[in-house]
């Protein structure tokens, strides 16, 4: 006999005193093992079949697929359950027990976010015993702060497969249907050192960075003329040069010349192609001073995402809340349900505002009216 969950505010404090952080520094970073295990505590009395996967070449991450019901088709209520470091001086209250202030429910992920999970919980509860058409799945994921590890991993063994895929990342109850991808870059030009009183010494890394740098901006200024949306507030992909190291004293002749760039394309623009392009672009400078330039990628990168606007999902969703489905500049791991075959909406009660940032807060006002959207998207898409 299926039995429910804890009361939503209880799931809402355990969830956020189980730290979560994920970092690109090993001294900061942390498993979130336990808080896929307490899902799986609450999720599997409900009559949801667990499956707990570890993340390949990762130590202690986790991923969750919890399902009800089965066959073809399905939602799945998706979400990552790490968090950023935080500033510990910064928090007026511990940033690892939920504290209610003003109608505001504070603490690290309740907005970005771990919160999602015990509203998600709450709307499934409705429906454990409840025959089902189609499965109902809740999807919690690992390192999407970081590499994104965890969402890659799923897309690596094929699963889960949905008709229909919900992101609870802070959307401030808005439907969301395309954002920006994301890649990091690096330009490694290796020179030849020398005595600075003859050039003829070496090969100075850095004129031929000079070089490389009005070969970028000026590819910068073309992606811009070709692609443009105007959903995005940003309408056009960015490109920013983020740091430049070179060289060791004013006496040498520089030996060698680094710099690391993101770019931030449109739904349409592809990561490898544009490497490409650039690779190409990047040739002939190194031909003319006779040095090897490496174009090396720092991550593999976060795709573009879209979702067609006449997609039933955000037809739905537009219908349900009351707005027009939009665009936003962060990344999620909304590309990966979608080349897993999911219809993806990313849509939360959290706000964007507070992420990443001290005294994070979720606004109690949001709690029930997510209840209620998602219970009408389970209604809609699984009975």
């Amino acid at each position: 006999m299926p039995t429910a969950p804890p009361k939503l505010i209880t799931m809402l404090e355990r969830i956020i005193a189980l730290p979560s952080v994920s970092s690109t520094d090993p001294h900061i970073d942390s498993s979130n093992k336990t808080v896929i295990y307490e899902l799986a505590e609450w999720l599997k009395p409900m009559g949801f079949d667990i499956d707990i996967m570890a993340v390949p070449g990762e130590i202690e991450k986790y991923n969750l697929l919890a399902t009800l019901g089965s066959g073809p088709g399905g939602l799945v209520l998706a979400g990552h359950t790490d968090t950023v470091p935080y500033d510990d001086e910064l928090w007026q209250h511990d940033p690892f027990k939920l504290y209610n202030l003003d109608n505001k429910f504070y603490g690290l992920g309740t907005s970005d976010m771990k919160g999602f999970f015990p509203i998600a919980i709450e709307a499934a509860k409705k429906f454990i015993d409840i025959p089902l058409q189609h499965p109902l799945m809740i999807l919690a994921t690992a390192d999407e702060e970081t590499s994104m590890s965890g969402a890659r991993a799923l897309v690596d063994i094929g699963k889960p497969k949905a008709r229909y895929a919900i992101i609870g990342e802070p959307t401030g109850m808005k439907p969301v249907r395309m954002h920006k991808g994301i890649t990091m870059e690096s330009i490694q030009i290796q020179g030849t050192s020398g005595h600075s009183s003859d050039p003829s010494l070496g090969n100075n890394a850095m004129e031929a960075m000079v070089d490389t740098l009005t070969v970028i901006m000026k590819w910068r200024r073309e992606l811009q003329d070709k692609y443009q949306n105007p959903l995005f507030e940003v309408p056009v992909p960015t490109l920013n040069l983020g740091c430049i190291h070179g060289g060791d004293n004013p006496n040498r002749i520089c030996g060698h010349c680094e710099l690391q760039f993101d770019i931030r394309p449109l739904p349409g623009m592809k990561l490898d192609d544009m490497r490409h392009e650039l690779k190409v672009l990047l040739k002939p400078v190194g031909e003319q001073h006779q040095l090897d330039i490496r174009l090396e990628s720092l991550f593999p990168g976060i795709p573009a995402f879209e979702t067609p606007a006449n997609a039933e999902l955000i037809q739905v969703a537009e219908k349900l809340t009351g707005h027009h489905a939009g665009a936003v500049a962060f990344g999620t791991e909304a590309p990966f349900l979608t080349h897993l075959g999911a219809e993806t909406l990313v849509l939360g009660p959290g706000d964007i505002e507070q992420a990443h940032r001290p005294d994070e807060y979720l606004a109690q006002d949001r709690i029930t009216p997510t209840v209620e959207l998602l219970t009408q998207f389970i209604e809609k898409f699984c009975l």
